[in-house]
């Protein structure tokens, strides 16, 4: 079978090189750079001490220094694992979703008539570049001119102009000998039933080519000069080249510029794009005034770890930045994120480096906020706070965001996140009338809202930091031993957990007080290291509680928890909480549903309690229960 460069293309925009290559080989930590697609390893083709095999995510390419063996996805599967090429595509294709094309001779045909547009495309940019030089181009070089785009940047995008004429691209190229059908699939000529007379999409506009990644001409993007047309901005049509949600305005320039070390950007015009490109910012793109689509956003991620989104100051624009969020949340992975730059109200990119230069438009850049703060901002802009249910509805919206994240490690992560930021402006704000309003220099300031040092007012007040007495553990229940000794052993996580732990209820006095003394020193001493928290709870007076918890994570088997690293403590401690609070609500569920039995004994009243019953099985195992037999908590290590 006989396989289209486009579906090709398709398969290699989803998946990098270095996933294929990288099931075959160990890459060497010291000289790649994950974060700019860059991998070094000791070559599979050859034997070698040193790494001297490099395979390049931008480019798709694989090469070794040493033996010289070269290609992209495909050659690698033929060459090192033997698959026929066929077989490879067919691998490829399957991982990245895509179905194999049927083989159609007509089909095939298709193809190579695709092949000819590129070269129709390629004559008509020459046709427009020399119009822009000739007389009928004044117009649109003063308009150039005005916009700061030097000679040489207009040459560097071959930008050209399109006449006013209904014709003159249509009989340029028909003397060239393309015919109209032709012209037609390019998307330049305008056709149809009702059209007696076909004739030139494109009339009085400044013409931006639109490549693919390949360098290709494969579309226009048109700017009207006339202030009576119908479309300030104009693209091709979709056509056999040209799907406008798979491609970035200047994809293949930003790729490269890259592999120089320049920051991905994405703004929204092509103006802006150019304008950028002038002022040092050479890996900028743009999607081709659609909302940023998943695979705009996978050939983002192709070009760098966290691109920075930078959309103008004004509504629009920020509705835009919040679109991308939704994108973005289904999409995400470890490692690979978004950041989001806002321009001050009524500016673009490119009348921010024009006016204020490119050391302002550097600013903003670094400004940028991650896609975590952009979340919040965007669930809480205008939220009126003045009520708890008010506020937790606005948690509610967030957790359902959160939810929407395909990726568990990194949706666990949100939920943290999430979590601190909700609990910073609750707790430290003095005015919780206050609504959450995007400041309009937030991009450039990187100020979003205040956030409050220290522990909030309202965890200090909580009963469970006021919580007295000094009894005695009478037997400590595993979770109360999970919940409180991680912290204990790890106060590093601790901070970030303040509010759950004050929402937390433990068994006994001795160990809800012990919670109480940790909170407030945790809030006053954050930096202290394990064992000078154990040392300042044992001066506090809970040295036997202390012991107990110990005691307690030693004979099930955790003593190891003081050997596990923070990241890894703090996943421990955030299920264990989560499980806990999950026993609790079923617990209340279950009493709730034995009662209304008592008073309705309908089979729809014995579902819900036998349902609620098979939830806890389901939950909480049977060998895991404290010592009055109530279920407590799953395992922390069973599972992992």
């Amino acid at each position: 079978m006989r396989f289209s460069p486009h579906f090709l293309d398709d398969i290699r925009a989803r998946i990098t090189i270095s996933q294929v290559v990288g099931r075959r080989v160990s890459w060497d930590k010291r000289k790649s750079n994950p974060g700019r697609g860059d991998f070094w390893a000791c070559c599979p083709f050859h034997g070698e001490k040193s790494p001297s095999f490099h395979a390049e995510d931008r480019k798709g390419r694989y090469h070794c220094f040493g033996c010289g063996v070269s290609g992209d996805h495909f050659t690698f599967l033929v060459e090192q694992e033997g698959l026929t090429f066929p077989d490879a595509v067919a691998q490829l294709a399957a991982e990245a979703g895509i179905p194999l094309p049927e083989r159609d001779p007509e089909s095939e045909k298709r193809e190579e008539q695709r092949a000819s547009l590129h070269d129709v495309l390629e004559k008509a940019a020459r046709f427009f570049e020399a119009v822009l030089q000739s007389a009928d181009g004044g117009k649109a070089r003063a308009y150039l001119r005005e916009r700061g785009l030097a000679p040489e940047i207009q040459n560097r995008f071959r930008i050209g102009y399109a006449p006013a004429s209904r014709n003159a691209l249509k009989e340029h190229l028909a003397n060239a000998g393309i015919s109209q059908e032709q012209m037609i699939e390019a998307g330049l000529l305008v056709a149809g039933e009702d059209i007696p007379v076909s004739y030139d999409r494109f009339r009085d506009r400044i013409m931006f080519p639109i490549t693919d990644f390949r360098g290709r001409i494969i579309a226009f993007g048109g700017r009207a000069l006339s202030p009576d047309a119908q479309a300030k901005y104009l693209n091709s049509p979709e056509t056999a080249l040209f799907h406008k949600s798979h491609v970035l305005f200047n994809g293949q320039a930003a790729r490269a510029a890259v592999r120089k070390g320049g920051h991905v950007v994405a703004v929204e015009g092509y103006i802006d794009v150019i304008a950028c490109v002038a002022a040092g910012f050479e890996a900028t793109v743009a999607p081709l005034g659609t909302a940023l689509t998943e695979d705009q956003l996978r050939l983002l991620w192709q070009m760098a770890d966290e691109p920075i989104l930078c959309f103008d100051g004004d509504e629009a624009g920020l509705k835009a930045a919040f679109r991308a969020i939704d994108v973005a949340l289904l999409l995400l992975k470890p490692g690979k994120s978004l950041k989001f730059a806002l321009l001050p109200e009524g500016q673009d990119p490119d009348d921010l480096v024009r006016q204020q230069g490119p050391e302002e438009f550097r600013g903003v850049l670094a400004a940028a906020k991650p896609l975590v703060d952009a979340l919040v901002m965007r669930e809480a802009r205008g939220v009126d706070l003045s009520t708890p249910e008010r506020r937790a509805g606005l948690e509610q919206s967030l957790r359902a965001a959160v939810a929407t994240i395909g990726d568990t490690d990194v949706r666990r992560h949100y939920d943290v996140a999430i979590r601190e930021r909700v609990a910073k402006h609750f707790g430290g704000s003095p005015n919780p009338r206050r609504r959450f309003e995007p400041r309009r220099d937030w991009g450039q300031r990187g100020k979003f809202t205040a956030e409050p040092a220290g522990p909030s007012p309202s965890l200090l007040a909580n009963a469970l930091v006021q919580a007295g007495g000094r009894a005695k553990s009478a037997g400590t229940p595993l979770g109360d031993a999970v919940l409180l000794g991680i912290v204990i052993l790890h106060p590093e996580i601790g901070l970030e957990r303040l509010e759950a732990l004050a929402d937390s209820r433990f068994s006994g006095a001795a160990s809800q007080a012990l919670a109480g003394s940790l909170a407030m020193i945790l809030a006053e001493q954050p930096d202290l290291a394990p064992a000078e928290m154990q040392a300042a709870l044992e001066k506090a007076g809970h040295a036997d509680a202390l012991g107990a918890i110990l005691e307690k994570l030693r004979r099930s088997g955790l003593a190891n928890l003081v050997h596990i690293d923070a990241e890894r403590a703090a996943a421990i401690w955030d299920d264990a909480a989560h499980l806990r609070l999950r026993a609790g609500t079923l617990s209340i569920e279950h009493q709730a549903a034995a009662t209304a039995l008592g008073r309705d004994t309908s089979d729809l009243s014995l579902s819900r309690l036998r349902d609620i019953q098979e939830q806890v099985s389901r939950s909480l195992r049977p060998d895991e229960q404290n010592e009055t037999g109530t279920a407590v908590i799953v395992h922390p290590f069973k599972g992992r």
